[in-house]
């Protein structure tokens, strides 16, 4: 199969530096030949230009997902990021992937239904070995505007009290506490309210529940509590009348905007 080899000078087998430590500690828990596996047949073309491996390429998403990089920045950061490459298995000099590489190869992966497949192997290894710790989960929802508004026939409109309605999607995202790690993601239209996929991303056991007010009250704290978790939301609503009942909701709100703006940046 015509792939590259790579990691072939002695990079890999230097000492790490500290700051290198986290990644390749996270590399060594994860099984790859599981997804090597399920990455048969893909960048592996009898003809044209060398594929990248893989798995080299699954390494550079995961990455991606972890460190919020657009695949620009990944590239960059492949380019110049000692650790980074030593994740992906490249070597010191040798030439990295390109934007282009992980468009494709996303693209692929979507195509084969790989990417919840593999998402979910990996996030299940990683529980295995108790790297996430069930101390808590983060959930919110975000607006992805349509590249077109003119030809996207699946996107539709979403209101937004701030700022100018949008045309396009919504993810629905669910992420660890502690580690900050992706639990559990859904793309629905715009329209779709904020709580409606929480069912479908949040992880079985999930501990305290931060989230904004989108989520307070209903069906989506009835999700929480069937989990075996503890809603621990945004109120808009006064307890209760008198000052002391508005900075009881002040403090609730504070303590529960400090953790549920980590994943803003997810």
């Amino acid at each position: 199969m015509a792939r590259r080899r790579i990691g072939q000078e002695d990079l890999i087998a230097r000492s790490e530096p500290r700051a290198a430590s986290s990644l390749a500690e996270l590399a060594a828990l994860l099984d790859w030949h599981e997804i090597d596996r399920a990455l048969t047949g893909i960048s592996a073309a009898e003809k044209g230009e060398l594929g990248w491996p893989p798995v080299a390429l699954f390494r550079a998403l995961l990455l991606a997902t972890w460190h919020d990089l657009s695949d620009v920045r990944l590239a960059e950061a492949l380019d110049d990021r000692t650790s980074f490459r030593r994740f992906c298995g490249f070597a010191a000099h040798e030439p990295v992937p390109e934007r282009t590489a992980f468009v494709r190869f996303r693209r692929e992966l979507v195509r084969r239904g790989l990417d919840r497949a593999l998402f979910e192997a990996v996030t299940r290894q990683l529980e295995a070995k108790g790297v996430m710790v069930r101390t808590g989960t983060l959930v919110d929802a975000t607006l992805i505007p349509s590249a077109s508004i003119r030809h996207d026939g699946e996107a539709r409109w979403a209101g937004h009290r701030r700022r100018k309605p949008t045309h396009g999607y919504k993810a629905h995202v669910a992420t660890d506490e502690g580690a900050g790690l992706v639990r559990g993601v859904e793309v629905t239209t715009a329209n779709v309210h904020d709580a409606a996929e929480l069912e479908r991303v949040l992880p079985p056991e999930p501990g305290d529940v931060y989230a904004d007010s989108s989520f307070t009250g209903g069906l989506a704290e009835r999700v929480i509590i069937g989990r075996g978790g503890r809603p621990r939301t945004v109120w808009t609503g006064i307890w209760g009348r008198g000052p002391e009942a508005l900075v009881r909701l002040e403090a609730h709100n504070a303590a529960v905007q400090r953790v549920r703006c980590r994943i803003e940046k997810v």
